[in-house]
């Protein structure tokens, strides 16, 4: 395939407007392109206007099954007066390529494409599957991939490989990230006898103090470290002269393999209930979203695969093992394959994701397709 044709595959991904939704226009573009060189995809669509995409190639002679994993929406544009070019646009300025998804993760998601079309153009041999896991709502609540994963999609998989743009490093962990709301209710009275209420707002500073040292003694992850935790809303009352009897505050907690998504919880559900049991407040716990740490021995095998081919191909930078601090589709589909080695790598630039002015570089894009197609060749080697 030409550099021409390449850009032009991006170029149509981006200009596809998928803020959180409208996966489906992507898969079927996805779908088309795959079928002009002979490649069969599956759509699942579901709600309005969303879809997941997987396709396949390999010959299936052995049990191996390489996934190539990346998501099809995108965040929000943002105010778009303040973008230099157009979010939905694809424009190109020297080796820039800005619009929203040029670098979350269109760029990454496009390569993986050119890379199975070329694998199977090249007649690379693939004695087992490659398989193109392309989800909806990656940005907020991932129901694509758990949709996905409720069906089985990655429980034969033996090695993931996740398209988020990484600027060419080799991630061989990140963190989980629990997003929750604890709800306080009391009693309301005017402000001039507040001794006959109960103040909502105290009952979560109560649970704000125990919060703040609520994982200090918790043992560090070998590679991600401490549990990072925050409190990062808060609402309450409706009158300045009267005692709220209800307020609410959410919070974000980066769990990790040391100390899981499960600990996490099993710690705030205790301090929820010491508080209701000793005072007058009655607080309730909920979980928003509960994304699981993915976490691979940089020692594996496929690690090391992963690292040698973005060696070998990223000739403009040196690659470097490295871990993130945010979730990815693979914190669903650990569950149901908790062994799976997961390595994420991509194109440029994780700093770009989510800004004004996003974008990636055409020299990463490039490169990044290459070291897609050397992993998939040498892992079946």
């Amino acid at each position: 395939m030409k550099q021409a044709e390449k850009i032009d595959i991006l170029k149509q991904l981006v200009e596809i407007n998928s803020v959180n939704g409208n996966e489906l226009t992507v898969s079927k573009f996805i779908a088309d392109k795959l079928a002009e060189h002979h490649i069969d995809s599956t759509i699942d669509a579901f709600g309005e206007h969303r879809a997941n995409l997987v396709a396949e190639i390999g010959d299936a002679q052995d049990t191996r099954v390489l996934a190539f994993e990346g998501h099809q929406d995108t965040v929000a544009l943002g105010d778009e007066d303040k973008w230099t070019h157009e979010p939905l646009k694809f424009t190109v300025d020297g080796d820039k390529a800005f619009g929203r998804g040029t670098a979350d993760m269109k760029s990454g998601l496009a390569a993986q494409v050119i890379a199975i079309i070329e694998l199977v153009e090249e007649n690379v041999p693939i004695s087992g599957k490659v398989r193109l896991i392309a989800t909806a709502g990656e940005e907020y609540g991932t129901p694509g991939a758990n949709r996905l994963n409720e069906q089985g999609i990655a429980k034969d998989v033996s090695a993931m490989l996740v398209g988020e743009p990484t600027g060419g490093e080799v991630i061989f962990a990140h963190s989980g990230s629990l997003n929750y709301q604890v709800k306080s209710y009391g009693k309301a009275v005017h402000s001039s006898a507040p001794e006959k209420g109960i103040n909502a707002i105290n009952g979560i500073v109560q649970y704000i103090n125990r919060e703040n040292s609520l994982f200090d003694e918790v043992e560090e992850d070998k590679y991600l470290g401490p549990v990072k935790h925050s409190v990062t809303l808060i609402k309450g009352g409706d009158q300045v002269n009267i005692i709220p009897d209800y307020a609410e505050i959410y919070g974000n907690i980066r769990p990790t393999l040391k100390f899981d998504n499960a600990h996490v919880i099993d710690r705030i559900n205790q301090v929820v209930e010491r508080i209701n049991k000793d005072t007058q407040y009655q607080l309730e716990f909920s979980i928003i979203h509960n994304f699981y740490p993915v976490e691979t021995d940089p020692d594996n095998d496929f690690i090391r695969l992963v690292m040698d081919s973005a060696k070998s191909n990223y000739l403009d930078r040196q690659p470097k093992l490295s871990i993130i601090n945010g979730a990815t589709d693979a914190s669903v589909f650990i569950q149901s394959n908790s062994d799976m080695p997961v390595a994420i790598l991509g194109p440029d630039a994780w700093s770009e994701a989510h800004q004004i002015d996003e974008y990636t570089t055409l020299t990463s894009f490039f490169e990044t397709i290459k070291t897609y197609k050397t992993i998939a060749t040498k892992y079946f080697a």
